[in-house]
């Protein structure tokens, strides 16, 4: 597995050898210190989310597969949403409590302690930013699985937590939210370089924060529109307002600390995902500028783009791989977008939200930011967006297929966030691979939740099943709460 903490921070551990040397020293590991700083979990956490949210480990994240951005070539149990091969529901699972949620609640425990170090500015900028990112995490698990472990999560002596209802978690985690952004003060520093994210800017965390509550906002949209409304207006002109503003975690070229996708496709030399001929034939429909930033060309004649049916077997030679841009060491992994939060005020405004202009200026400045992103032109957007397919009044459908089927192209690499936005809006219409794995009492249909982890199943048994009925069933075909239609 790959890096814990960055390089530029270090432990220091001095002995002091005696002539006799106590025999317990003996039981030492000087490479685990017993105290931790607060400036080290944090770090350690940020890695691991992005990481994960980065990942294209079979074992830990298929999301780019699910929203048919890819498929596998000789394995596709993923593809196929075989979930309980590898345990990837218990690895998803285990990374967001084990490695990122508690080990953020515990910096800010540390932190509490560290007053002979940092002011009480300081501290409580470092607990502000801890929950933005605690908040974060709670709201991927309550989109991944429904009902989770809230109330009683984190406590080592309860190996048996009961599940809190998912809409009830929502709540708790936005008022939390509305509190670390109400705690932030710009005055005071915080983690300073050990901020991995956004190196200690603390009107970046602002925009963080309340980019996680726009996209939040309008998770709940169709479900609870007065708390999407209240959401989504109070956070619009805080969030992201340039693709200078852009929230990633930026790599390095040389390990140990690179993008996972270069480790998964170029440093592991497997050569296990091409391009889903959804996406693909979608991009060459649309004369997408950005089709060369996202795919190279089939490594058989080196002539065409070509995506495989999800599902079904494929040579990768004949097919287009992940493109050599973001299989770089040094490719970020984006958190939160100009283009994404202009994407999320175009349909604000379409649901009668107050966010200010119009949802065609939102929607163009969405697709603009995203290609101007992925290193196309102000041209090559103009261009592209002033096709009758593409433009906002003659594009086809309503405003849900619109938005919905370039906020796919756009959140391109990003596959978890393109799947909630997928599941919120129904758009683009995808295809259930070939192949696809469904229990009998499933009616096939592409997979719109995690199913609950086996260890769960089977050391939580009753809270287990308490969830899975209070969600539906513990189906990958189960719409959760926000899901309305």
């Amino acid at each position: 597995m790959k890096k814990i903490l960055y390089s530029c921070f270090f432990i220091s551990t001095f002995l002091l050898v005696s002539c006799k040397k106590n025999i317990t020293d003996l039981n030492i590991n000087p490479t685990r210190p017993a105290v931790v700083s607060s400036a080290n979990l944090f770090s350690n956490a940020s890695v691991n989310l992005s990481d994960r949210m980065a990942s294209t480990n079979v074992n830990t994240n298929n999301f780019r597969l699910f929203v048919q951005y890819w498929t596998e070539t000789i394995y596709r149990d993923e593809t196929r949403y075989n979930l309980n091969q590898r345990s990837i529901s218990d690895f998803w699972w285990a990374h967001m409590y084990r490695d990122v949620i508690k080990d953020l609640t515990e910096a800010s425990t540390v932190a509490d302690k560290e007053t002979l170090n940092l002011t009480a500015e300081e501290i409580k900028n470092r607990k502000a930013i801890n929950e933005i990112l605690i908040v974060y995490s709670y709201y991927t698990l309550v989109t991944s699985f429904g009902d989770i472990p809230y109330t009683e999560a984190l406590d080592i002596e309860n190996l048996q937590p009961a599940y809190d209802n998912a809409a009830e978690v929502f709540a708790k985690i936005s008022a939390r939210l509305d509190a670390a952004l109400s705690a932030l003060d710009p005055a005071a520093g915080a983690y300073g370089s050990a901020d991995v994210i956004l190196n200690g800017d603390i009107d970046g965390w602002k925009r963080f924060g309340n980019s996680l509550k726009m996209r939040m906002g309008m998770l709940v949209a169709d479900v609870d529109p007065t708390t999407a409304k209240t959401m989504v207006e109070a956070s619009a002109p805080n969030v992201i307002l340039s693709n200078n503003e852009n929230i990633k975690m930026h790599y390095l070229a040389s390990p140990p600390n690179t993008n996972p996708v270069w480790e998964d496709l170029i440093q592991s030399g497997r050569h296990d995902f091409v391009g889903a001929k959804p996406f693909i034939d979608t991009l060459k429909a649309y004369n997408d500028p950005r089709l060369p930033f996202y795919f190279n060309k089939d490594i058989t004649t080196d002539s065409f783009y070509i995506g495989q049916t999800p599902g079904v077997r494929a040579t990768f030679n004949n097919f287009s791989a992940p493109s050599s841009t973001l299989s770089q060491p040094e490719f970020p992994h984006t958190f939160f977008s100009y283009s994404e939060m202009e994407f999320l005020k175009a349909e604000a405004l379409e649901r009668g939200f107050a966010v200010g202009s119009t949802a065609e200026d939102h929607y163009n400045n969405a697709i603009d930011a995203s290609i101007e992103e992925w290193g196309g032109t102000a041209a090559d957007a103009l261009a592209y967006r002033s096709q009758s397919i593409v433009k906002y009044t003659t594009a086809a459908g309503d405003y849900k297929e619109k938005i919905g089927v370039q906020s796919w192209i756009a959140l391109y690499n990003r596959g978890y966030d393109a799947w909630t936005q997928w599941r919120r809006l129904d758009y683009p219409k995808l295809v259930v691979p070939t192949g696809a794995l469904f229990s009998d009492q499933e009616t096939p249909a592409v997979i719109t939740r995690m199913t609950y982890p086996v260890v769960e199943q089977n050391l939580n048994k009753g809270s287990y099943q308490k969830a899975s009925s209070a969600v539906g069933k513990d189906q990958i075909t189960q719409k959760l709460w926000f899901d309305k239609y």
